[in-house]
């Protein structure tokens, strides 16, 4: 059994993740407590990885002292996703304070990563709805097919849960209950995060995050205009070269996804089509937040860093 760690275990993306390490049947979880030095808990307790499933500004000050100590680090929070430090400060309202740990720190998207993650010591874990969407559009992406002149248009919705533990007056039941809304328009801190590993421009890039009133689960939807006419079957075969069967993200041929259905699973299921001119493109991509868009895609990370097969624990 490898000891692994876990600060951050009150919300809901530590409670998730002491969940899946429970059934992870290599790695035995241990808490460590925020009061607790954090070089000092991995010493003590041996711990070769460590979860922050904390605030970024928790993170920033846990992930250096537990490298220094020794421990691999996957980092749920949104501390070490950003190359620019700048660039951190705008959106996230703080000033970056381990600047020099961002060029080592790994996007941890294993589709995307994987290789990299495997001999990575600090993990930056995605956002939730960055997940959903760099899945959805990465193919499109990394094809050069998107005509970005026209806009790529992000249109995302979550449960409450990815509001985090701590209640707020907009998480509120009487606020949620029979309501939708939008939220942080044009400026959630997500969008610079996708469009990094996208490798588009801010300008050319809109992204609307809405309530749902139901507990987890993020849907999104996006349109994209493309150079050249394509045709289903392509784009549905360079889908699929890039997701193959047996991963966790499943190219659907039929029926859309919705949240019921991913609830509690490490998967994201895509679908994809076209208008008959075959230039405009509509993709829809479904997960559970606090799954394949927190604790399963940590437990992913942590599989390849220490050695795991890439699916322990998730199926």
């Amino acid at each position: 059994m490898r000891s692994v760690g876990v600060l951050g275990v009150s919300g809901y993306s530590g409670q998730e993740l002491m969940r899946l390490l429970a059934g992870h049947g290599g790695a035995r979880p241990v808490v460590v407590e925020k009061e607790t030095a954090i070089g000092e808990a991995v010493r003590r307790d041996a711990l070769e990885l460590l979860f922050l499933a904390t605030p970024h500004e928790v993170s920033l000050e846990a992930a250096p002292a537990a490298l220094k100590a020794g421990a691999k680090v996957v980092d749920l929070s949104g501390a070490f996703r950003l190359k620019d430090p700048a660039v951190f400060a705008h959106w996230y309202g703080m000033p970056h304070t381990a600047p020099e740990l961002l060029p080592e720190a790994v996007y941890g998207l294993t589709e995307l990563n994987g290789e990299a993650v495997r001999g990575a010591r600090l993990v930056a874990n995605p956002g939730c709805y960055p997940t959903s969407v760099i899945c959805g559009l990465h193919p499109l992406a990394c094809a050069g097919a998107i005509d970005t002149s026209a806009g790529v248009i992000c249109d995302s919705k979550s449960g409450v849960s990815g509001a985090g533990h701590r209640p707020s007056p907009g998480t509120h039941f009487v606020e949620v209950h029979e309501n939708f809304k939008a939220y942080a328009v044009l400026r959630h801190k997500h969008v610079p995060e996708m469009v990094q590993a996208l490798g588009l421009s801010l300008g050319d890039f809109f992204f609307t995050a809405h309530l749902l009133p139901i507990t987890r689960g993020i849907l999104s939807t996006m349109y994209a205009k493309l150079r050249r006419p394509w045709t289903r079957e392509e784009l549905l075969a360079l889908y699929r070269r890039l997701y193959p069967d047996g991963g966790f993200i499943r190219v659907r041929e039929n029926g859309t996804p919705n949240v019921r259905e991913l609830q509690g699973t490490n998967y994201c299921d895509i679908y994809l089509t076209l208008d008959e001119s075959g230039t405009r493109a509509v993709i829809v991509s479904c997960i559970d937040n606090l799954v394949k868009g927190a604790a399963g895609q940590a437990l992913q990370n942590m599989n390849l860093m220490l050695g795991f097969t890439p699916n322990q624990g998730l199926v």
